[in-house]
């Protein structure tokens, strides 16, 4: 069973009829490191890539809603990954909020804030001064956001592209669909701002940029701003398994751009703000009220080896807890310096209910199989579980028609592979000599398993199911 810290779950209920006024605002904070002043390694490929410049501003970039007295924030931010214990940070300095959720973009060219990238292996790239400074943008980003609320009405829309993603990985399998609310003032209509999802890596720019830059969802919020003169919020969905871009892109003249350079990551965010406007054409209204949020911390198994190794000598400054496979009695911390043995970290999966809104809360890179149950039948021979059960999927999980997938939401865990396709030891699947990219950046094959069952017990838990 999934384990828990404390409590099984927090539900928090906005009444139990629907309020005519749900007020929304948008508010934004700059996050750029001020290179003058913090050190920046950039985060997400290998060791030593230190920050040379500015490219383009990073951005916390928050949406309030208020429901009577109650409150919840969606935030997104601009970088590869805030850690649970930083998020818990911002939540300290925002009383009163039902639930605060902060996404990151995993975007591959600002800042380290998790450790893995510093100058070597055995150094962290965290600045913490950086952290704490990031730590306050986001809550003015709220403060904002909050100030300006207006009341509001909203309509949801889809669209799909699968020709804007690759699958780097085997199987092949996508989450093509993007994914958006637009909120109008409910007395005239108004716009008031936009909330996108989409489901690709921030990685545009490649290991070999040392500008920072907010990679394409810069170029894909811009264009939209631009023709829709309102705030725009872009998050993550699911990116594991691994999506990534498809490596070049026609523009509308005719001209073929190569990835990592800027045009190339300007011309495919402005083709992610074009699928957004289909998505535009075609929403329905959705209802914002009543409030329900339904949230806890998971126990997850720290299988990693370099991980284990990395938490010991600092670089992953995470508290861990011992490992109780049958969830049963409180949690107790593992020492700081603890390799062997069964530890565990804590992360957490939320389910949030906004009216006719359903929001899952994913605290990793979710491989696209966990979002529809896309899963591979049969299941290649070679892999290390081919007996193990199927997860739930996100989609059959939440109800409703109106959904929305958060990924890296409020923690940054690493991939979360399906158990199944795990793949770490020889022979390997699909005839290969070596093995995939991915479980190298997971903390290990039972994420998947427990995550997808938090999700579900978050929904039954509010009612959904």
């Amino acid at each position: 069973m999934a384990a828990t810290l404390g409590v099984v779950g927090t539900l928090l209920l906005a009444g139990t009829t629907v309020v005519a006024d749900v007020s929304v605002g948008f508010g934004k904070t700059d996050i750029t490191p001020d290179l003058s002043k913090h050190t920046a390694w950039l985060a997400g490929y290998g060791n030593n890539r230190k920050a040379t410049g500015v490219h383009d501003p990073l951005w916390s970039r928050a949406v309030v809603l208020r429901d009577g007295d109650r409150k919840v924030a969606l935030v997104s931010v601009d970088l590869v990954g805030l850690q649970r214990p930083t998020v818990m940070a911002i939540r300290d300095k925002l009383p009163g909020y039902a639930h605060v959720l902060v996404s990151s973009t995993h975007n591959h060219e600002a800042p380290d804030v998790i450790g893995l990238w510093g100058p070597s292996p055995r150094e962290s790239g965290v600045d913490p001064s950086y952290l704490a400074f990031v730590v306050d943008r986001v809550v003015a980003s709220v403060k904002e956001a909050e100030g300006g609320a207006a009341p509001a009405k909203a309509t949801y829309g889809t669209a799909e592209d699968g020709d804007l993603l690759k699958d780097a990985r085997m199987p092949i399998v996508k989450d093509p669909v993007l994914r958006v609310v637009r909120f109008e003032k409910s007395d005239g209509g108004q716009p008031i701002g936009l909330l996108v999802q989409w489901n690709c890596h921030p990685e545009s720019l490649g290991s070999r940029n040392t500008l920072v830059t907010a990679d394409f969802p810069y170029a894909t919020v811009r264009a939209l701003e631009a023709k829709h003169k309102v705030p725009v919020a872009y998050f993550t969905g699911a990116v594991g398994g691994l999506m990534t871009n498809p490596g070049e892109h026609r523009k509308a003249d005719g001209t073929v751009v190569k990835d990592s350079t800027f045009e190339f990551a300007d011309a495919f965010g402005e083709a992610v703000a074009h699928l957004t406007d289909k998505a535009l054409e075609k929403t329905e209204a959705v209802g914002l009220a009543p409030f329900v949020v339904s949230t806890a911390p998971v126990l997850i198994p720290l299988a990693n080896p370099g991980y284990r190794q990395g938490r010991a000598i600092g670089v992953l400054p995470r508290q861990a807890f011992l490992w109780k496979r049958d969830g049963a009695g409180p949690p107790e911390p593992a020492g700081p310096t603890q390799v062997d043995g069964d530890i565990a970290l804590q992360t957490e999966v939320s389910y949030l209910r906004l009216g006719d809104l359903h929001i899952a809360a994913i605290p990793g890179e979710l491989y696209p199989e966990l979002v529809y149950g896309h899963y591979q039948e049969p299941v290649d021979p070679n892999v290390d579980f081919p007996d193990a059960p199927l997860e739930p999927p996100v989609m059959t999980s939440l109800p409703g028609k109106a959904k929305l997938l958060f990924g890296l939401a409020s923690d940054e865990v690493g991939y979360i592979i399906p158990k199944r396709q795990w793949d770490d030891k020889a022979p390997f699947a699909y005839g290969r000599k070596e093995k995939q990219y991915g479980e190298v950046n997971s903390v290990g094959p039972e994420v998947a398993p427990l995550l997808m069952k938090a999700l579900q017990e978050r929904v039954r838990e509010a009612g959904g199911r």
